[in-house]
C-alpha cells in the first residue's frame, strides 16, 4: 500500500446514514490494510480531525458524509498546505462533489481500492473570505432555504431541500447586489446569486451546467427577482439545468468576482452557513489547488461544454 489512508465519518450525515455505513466501511478498508477510521461527534469537527490526520502523516483522507463534510476536510487540507488527497464518499443530504468526481455511486470496496492506489488528479476550488469551497458559494434564496432546512427533522435525502425550497418559494424577498469582474459592474435585484466551481447544487439542481472543476474559472449565476408565477417554473428548470433560458438568468464566467451588498450578508459554501465579515466580498478561483481521488479520468472531469448564449466571459 503506497498511501497512508484515514477515513473520517460524520455519523450524523444523511440523518444517520453516515453512522449506518461504518461497519461496511470498516470491513472494506480493512481488506486493503486500512484501519484508521475516525468519527465526528460535533458539527464541523471534520476539520480538526483532518488536521490531526495530516499531523499523523496521512496522505489520503476519505470524507464520509455530505458536501459540508467534504468541504470541512478540504479546508483543513488546503490550510495545512500539504499535498494530501481528498476522497469524497457520499453519505449526506447533498453529495454534489462526489457526483462530479464520479464517486457518488461506487461501493465501499471500490472506494477503498482507489484510496490505496496512487493517482495525481487535481481540481480547482473557490475561496470567499477565509473559506474554501468545492461546489459553490450562494447568497439570497439559497441561504433562506438552508436556514429553514435546519428546522426540518422529518424528511431525508434530496427531498428535504426541495421541501424547504418550496416553502420559501413564494414568500422570499429579493436583495440588491452589485457584481463586478474586470472593470465591469452591474447592480440588480436578485432572488439568488450562486458563484459556482462545479455544476451541481443542493443535491438536486444543475445550477451551473457549464461549470468545470478544471477550467480555472468560476461561473456566477444571477437569478434576478421573479414574479411569483415564474418562480416554480424556474425551480423546476434548475433541476434539469435549463433555467438559463429565462430572461431573469445572467451567467458570467471569470477567475474573480467582487460582490457588494447593502448590508453584511449571510452566505453558504457547500451547504454550510456563514455570516460575512463585510458587505463587500471577493470570490476567487484557486486553480488545481486540491488533489482528489476520483473514479473518472482527468479528461472526463474536463468535458467539452456548450456555453449558454447569456454567458459573458470576463
Amino acid at each position: 500500500m503506497s498511501e497512508r489512508v484515514c477515513v473520517i465519518v460524520n455519523p450524523a450525515a444523511g440523518r444517520g446514514r453516515g453512522a449506518a455505513m461504518i461497519p461496511q466501511l470498516s470491513a472494506a478498508f480493512a481488506e486493503v490494510g486500512v484501519t484508521d477510521i475516525r468519527t465526528t461527534s460535533a458539527a464541523g469537527q471534520e476539520r480538526d480531525i483532518a488536521f490531526s490526520a495530516i499531523r499523523d502523516r496521512c496522505t489520503t483522507i476519505v470524507a464520509v458524509g455530505g458536501d459540508g463534510t467534504s468541504g470541512n476536510v478540504a479546508n483543513a487540507l488546503l490550510y495545512a498546505g500539504r499535498s494530501v488527497r481528498l476522497a469524497a464518499m457520499p453519505a449526506g443530504t447533498g453529495n454534489d462533489f462526489a457526483r462530479v468526481l464520479g464517486t457518488h455511486k461506487i461501493d465501499a470496496r471500490t472506494m477503498a481500492r482507489l484510496c490505496v492506489e496512487p493517482s495525481n488528479i487535481s481540481v480547482d476550488v473557490g475561496r470567499v473570505e477565509d473559506t474554501y469551497f468545492l461546489n459553490c458559494c450562494g447568497f439570497g434564496f439559497d441561504v433562506a432555504v438552508l436556514q429553514d432546512l435546519q428546522k426540518e427533522s422529518m424528511l431525508r435525502g434530496s427531498s428535504v431541500y426541495i421541501w424547504a425550497a418550496l416553502k420559501q418559494l413564494f414568500s422570499y424577498r429579493g436583495f440588491e447586489v452589485s457584481i463586478s469582474t474586470t472593470g465591469k459592474s452591474t447592480r440588480n435585484l436578485h432572488m439568488m446569486l450562486v458563484v459556482a466551481n462545479g455544476p451541481f447544487f443542493g443535491g438536486t439542481f444543475r445550477i451551473a451546467p457549464s461549470a468545470s472543476l478544471t477550467d480555472n474559472m468560476l461561473d456566477a449565476i444571477s437569478i434576478l427577482d421573479l414574479p411569483a408565477g415564474k418562480r416554480l417554473a424556474m425551480l423546476s428548470a434548475a433541476i434539469k439545468g435549463t433555467h438559463e433560458r429565462f430572461d431573469e438568468v445572467i451567467v458570467r464566467r471569470s477567475k474573480q468576482f467582487n460582490v457588494s451588498f447593502d448590508s453584511v450578508p449571510w452566505y453558504e459554501t457547500d451547504g454550510e452557513l456563514h455570516q460575512a465579515r463585510s458587505a463587500d466580498l471577493r470570490i476567487i478561483s484557486c486553480p488545481a489547488a486540491l488533489r482528489v481521488v476520483a473514479s473518472l479520468t482527468t479528461s472526463q472531469l474536463s468535458p467539452v461544454q456548450s456555453l449558454p448564449n447569456s454567458l459573458a466571459t470576463a
